[in-house]
């Protein structure tokens, strides 16, 4: 297996690349993805290398997604890209209403073999409908798998394992860790979509997180070291299928938990964790469960984004308000 030092936006345009090099029915299309390579030139090159396979469609997302079914329905692979998080709303009834309930409508005969590609959140000094965390949506529509990945290497493997998925995958890039370079193992892929991984062991607490927030997370654990705790980080990778034996392990290893996560709290996903894990591990808890989430407010302007988005600060607080005197 060759490796390479990647940002993620070249892992997933070697992800896309390589799908389409492998099977002829990849088809990659959306607002720009064409010769302008994509807002974040994650589709660089390929309308160059692979001609009509990848193509620029009109700024229509409910047609892009209808035009997608279609394909997937028949045969292809499509990979379609939604551009900005928000701007993805306008089909969302394409994907609530067929994308999700065509293998169950059909009682299994037809699958849809298609890939969502959405960059998501915040962190670019972006405003409303270009940093939206959107994944509650479509976590709670029974029928999608919903990924996130944190790091090059997982957006390569979990690109890849979702366009040979036979089941509908919305794959949410984080646009703010689009330029973060790591290595990247390329070529064979082990399936992983439903699979959490620690990314920092730790003995007094763990965090729970996910995309974006994975390194804000990881950058919590570090300071915190410094001070003399030792926090676990839990990088979910995968909201659905949500993988309750890993992260339930690593919570009943220190008894505490926070989960972070860039969107608003409220019927968030980091409600749906503390639930699940409150379910399964009450006897092995501590103290409550704390979160550190967006506001429940609409996006903020660009200066107001350091305050909005969870930070190192707000996650520590969370940490020590985790009941340490009761133990």
């Amino acid at each position: 297996m060759m490796h390479e030092k990647l940002t993620m936006a070249q892992a997933l345009n070697r992800a896309l690349r390589d799908s389409m090099t492998e099977d002829e029915s990849v088809v990659v299309f959306g607002e720009d993805v064409g010769p302008l390579g994509g807002v974040f030139r994650v589709t660089d090159g390929l309308s160059a290398q692979f001609g009509e396979r990848c193509f620029d469609t009109p700024l229509a997302e409910s047609g892009i997604v209808g035009v997608a079914v279609g394909m997937a329905m028949n045969g292809m692979r499509p990979v379609v890209e939604m551009q900005f998080d928000a701007f993805a709303y306008p089909a969302f009834e394409q994907i609530v209403s067929h994308v999700a309930k065509m293998r169950n409508r059909t009682r299994g005969k037809v699958a849809l073999p298609m890939t969502i590609r959405i960059p998501y959140a915040g962190g670019i000094g972006g405003v409303e409908h270009h940093c939206d965390s959107s994944e509650a949506y479509y976590a709670h529509t029974p029928g999608l798998h919903v990924v996130a990945p944190s790091t090059p290497g997982d957006a390569y493997a979990l690109l890849r394992e979702s366009i040979a998925s036979p089941d509908p995958v919305v794959f949410l890039e984080p646009k703010k860790l689009y330029w973060a370079k790591d290595e990247v193992a390329l070529g064979a892929v082990s399936p992983s979509i439903g699979k959490a991984v620690i990314r920092r062991p730790g003995t007094d607490a763990t965090l729970i997180a996910y995309g974006p927030s994975v390194p804000v997370a990881l950058e919590a654990a570090e300071v915190a070291d410094r001070e003399g705790r030792s926090l676990q980080v839990v990088d979910l990778r995968s909201i659905v299928p949500f993988d309750d034996e890993t992260v339930c392990a690593a919570v009943r290893s220190t008894g505490r938990a926070v989960v972070v996560a860039e969107a608003s709290g409220f019927a968030s996903v980091s409600s749906e964790i503390v639930a699940r894990v409150t379910e399964r591990c009450f006897h092995s808890l501590a103290a409550p469960i704390r979160r550190v989430t967006g506001f429940d407010i609409p996006y903020p302007p660009p200066k107001l984004e350091h305050l909005h988005l969870p930070g190192v600060d707000r996650v520590l607080d969370a940490v020590d308000d985790l009941q340490w005197e009761d133990s």
